[in-house]
């Protein structure tokens, strides 16, 4: 079978794949579509291929900290200091303190990257660049980090920030990240694939330049872009976001999808972690994400009822134009 006409574009839009997903939901109807292979002369890439979906992790680590918020395990504005032991507090300017919040909308003024991930990174930078930096490592540099800005005062993208989300709600909760996202997110909502580990026997490999990759690792920042998943998952995921009052995380779905800031220079604006855009009287919320050897994007509209998240197994590059050709096709549903 031919692929559809929206699954076409995609498959061109990433050069270097051997597997392209498309999951689509609109009219009260869903489809995934599926095209290639698992890796180049693989198995057949499935509904149940697992792709590495990199900073779309962001979204689940935010609706972890609203769905944790509702059940008054914490608070959106606690400052992290609470939740941290003292050689884990990265220091800001006097008189300010980095809260939860902060950190679930990048405006905690820490650094995109721990300090000292770049030195670890170089040996394996083009495959797999946070895999020797440990926790013991992110840790150390907690305690001698300092914040460039004052909390709340500048949207800077960082990594480390929500990775030491996660890093505080464990510790908050005596949980580890993974169990804990798991526990109050992916079971609750029917997500079975949606995991940090990579799927044992159906696992797209990822490319870079046509070049064959090992599983993605982030063990200290797992919270910033650790999460496996699959088409239906990310489908299901995205459904919940469009009615929330028929999944048991209604309060915490509503919750990161409330408007926060003015993302500067835009006309869009930052919810917990998700993009937010107004498009000829449509909203449309959505967040790309990648890693070395893979491209994921997902989003949708609530006043269209509409929902797309699209994969790859290859990574970003100047003739990868995933992203933009997904949102796109997003744009296309909802308008």
């Amino acid at each position: 079978m031919s692929p559809t006409p929206d699954l076409t574009s995609l498959v061109r839009a990433a050069p270097g794949a051997s597997a392209v997903t498309l999951a689509v939901a609109r009219e009260g109807t869903h489809h995934v579509y599926c095209h290639g292979r698992l890796s180049h002369g693989g198995l057949p890439n499935t509904p149940e291929t697992a792709y590495e979906i990199g900073s779309v992790t962001k979204t689940f680590t935010a609706l972890l900290l609203a769905e944790l918020a509702a059940l008054n395990r914490l608070g959106l504005h606690d400052p992290i200091d609470t939740h941290l032991p003292p050689a884990h507090r990265p220091r800001s300017p006097a008189g300010t303190r980095i809260t939860l919040l902060h950190l679930a909308t990048h405006t905690s003024g820490l650094p995109r990257l721990p300090p000292g991930l770049l030195t670890r990174a170089l040996p394996t930078y083009f495959t797999n660049p946070y895999a020797h930096y440990r926790t013991e490592h992110f840790h150390h540099a907690l305690g001698r980090t300092r914040t460039r800005r004052h909390p709340g005062s500048r949207l800077t993208y960082s990594n480390y920030g929500m990775g030491l989300l996660g890093h505080t709600l464990a510790q908050a909760t005596g949980t580890d990240y993974p169990t804990l996202l798991t526990e109050h997110v992916c079971r609750p909502l029917g997500l079975p694939s949606t995991t940090c580990a990579p799927a044992p026997t159906h696992q797209a490999t990822g490319h870079r330049r046509k070049k064959s990759l090992p599983p993605f690792t982030i063990p200290a920042l797992p919270a910033a872009g650790a999460l496996r998943s699959t088409g239906p998952d990310l489908l299901r995921y995205l459904q919940a976001h469009l009615a929330p009052t028929s999944t048991p995380l209604a309060t915490a779905l509503h919750t990161v999808q409330q408007p926060r800031l003015r993302v500067p220079r835009s006309h869009d604006h930052l919810c917990l972690a998700w993009n937010l855009r107004e498009v000829g009287g449509r909203t449309f919320l959505f967040h790309s994400g990648a890693t070395r050897g893979f491209t994921a994007f997902i989003g949708f509209c609530p006043q269209a009822g509409t929902a797309l998240a699209a994969l790859t197994n290859t990574g970003p590059h100047p003739r990868n134009r995933f992203v933009q050709t997904a949102y796109l096709l997003l744009k296309q549903l909802g308008t």
